[in-house]
């Protein structure tokens, strides 16, 4: 038998057995740490983007975030670097070196680190790239991340998730300082509900001379633990934008404006006018000519 025919047998057998092992946090560990390692053993494949990559079926594809890729695509023409928070295996970051931005990125998980750190090797981007294996919050030390994957998160109970690993936490500001207050660079931010905290430690880039243009995943309702029916920090995280000179807008394909008036309402009543959850922060003076459309 070849080894390949090895992992589908063992494959097949897992999977009729799964319903059974997800009733055990200690054996779906197990079941989780067996299916990376086979994942990390195939080889990567070409992407239709133009690179290497192997890891998620949806991003291998092409199939992952479409209306996401597009737009971020295109704002990395206007910024010299991009700062990924929450990079996983690498799929935004392999796009942005792709068009020959160096990256920064963070990531948490020891196993997302792994596919991220062989996506960029495959294709030969590791000078142009570095990687700080950390969670970034408000404060340093040592924190509980919960679930795994595309979802792990710092938020206790996010989309139900409550096995836990111990990872490094440190704060944006404490890692890169005023690094980039000039650059004006493209901070990508997927970190399941822990935005908050992130950016009480980023005031120095938030502060910074030129203004980045942040991209940023903010969940009003989706995945909160059981509960809670709104995001409790979602007025605040849009404040740290607009207390730091920020425009708002919705990150799709015709982009709004969000106001602060908007997002009161929606903290208030629990009702979600916004119909996304992925915003774009930008310097006011930058907002028509990156979005013509709101000219």
């Amino acid at each position: 038998m070849s080894k390949d025919q090895g992992w589908q047998g063992m494959s097949g057998f897992l999977r009729t057995i799964k319903p059974l092992i997800e009733k055990s946090p200690f054996l779906a560990s197990l079941y989780r740490h067996w299916r990376d390692e086979r994942e990390l053993h195939r080889q990567p494949s070409s992407h239709q983007l133009g690179f290497q990559f192997v890891g998620n079926p949806l991003m291998e594809s092409g199939q992952f975030e479409p209306v996401e890729t597009a737009l971020i695509g295109r704002l990395m023409a206007h910024v010299p670097a991009v700062i990924n928070i929450g990079a996983n295996i690498g799929y935004y970051c392999c796009l942005a070196l792709q068009q020959g931005k160096p990256v920064v990125a963070f990531e948490p998980m020891p196993t997302n680190q792994r596919y991220l750190l062989r996506n960029v090797v495959s294709n030969g981007w590791g000078d142009q790239f570095e990687c700080f294996p950390m969670a970034l919050s408000s404060s340093k030390g040592v924190i509980e991340i919960f679930g795994g994957g595309t979802g792990a998160s710092l938020v206790k109970g996010w989309a139900g998730q409550h096995f836990s690993t111990l990872v490094p936490m440190s704060t944006l500001d404490s890692v890169l300082g005023a690094r980039f207050e000039n650059e004006g660079p493209l901070v990508i931010v997927d970190i399941e509900g822990a935005e908050f905290g992130m950016l009480q430690g980023a005031s120095l880039l938030l502060k910074a001379q030129v203004k980045p243009i942040w991209f940023v995943e903010i969940s009003v309702a989706e995945h909160q633990p059981e509960g809670v029916d709104v995001n409790p920090h979602l007025l605040a995280t849009f404040e740290q934008f607009w207390q730091c000179g920020y425009e708002a807008l919705t990150a799709e394909p015709q982009s709004r404006r969000v106001s602060r008036e908007e997002v009161t309402r929606i903290e208030a009543t629990g009702v979600d006018t916004l119909g996304v959850h992925n915003f774009v922060f930008v310097d006011p003076a930058r907002s028509t000519v990156l979005f013509p459309s709101l000219a």
